[in-house]
């Protein structure tokens, strides 16, 4: 089965998220995991943080795009959305990467939880000192 030439795939990581985007040329409709952008993403803000790449280069009613997302909560789930649609986007069109990467939406957010360390409560904290 071969996929049509209008079809563009990409693949966008936050976090512990992963997830798998296929734009193609449409009437803007936005769909994550099978459910509309605005059920799946439940904080109006999720929902624009992941479609603001299509915001940034004014295509939002020019691409249908279908998300395939697993791992991570949904702030890493929007942020991976986001960066999977600037991929797919640049894929499309090389004149486009300028203005993606210029709004931060290229780039792989690298931040993630540290893990915790031996002889520790937590990454960071230490149990309390006694001098006596």
């Amino acid at each position: 089965m071969s996929t049509p030439a209008n079809v563009f795939t990409a693949t966008g990581r936050r976090k512990t998220s992963t997830a798998r985007i296929r734009i193609t040329e449409g009437k803007g409709k936005l769909t994550v995991n099978g459910r509309s952008f605005e059920n799946y993403f439940v904080p109006e803000s999720f929902a624009k943080q992941a479609a603001m790449p299509l915001i940034t280069v004014t295509l939002s009613d020019k691409f249908d795009v279908s998300a395939n997302v697993s791992g991570g909560g949904l702030a890493g789930q929007a942020g991976a959305v986001a960066h999977g649609i600037a991929r797919a986007l640049q894929k499309f069109n090389a004149e486009l990467r300028p203005a993606l990467k210029k709004a931060g939406h290229m780039k792989r957010d690298p931040r993630a939880k540290e893990r915790k360390k031996a002889g520790q409560p937590g990454a960071r904290k230490r149990f309390q000192f006694s001098k006596r």
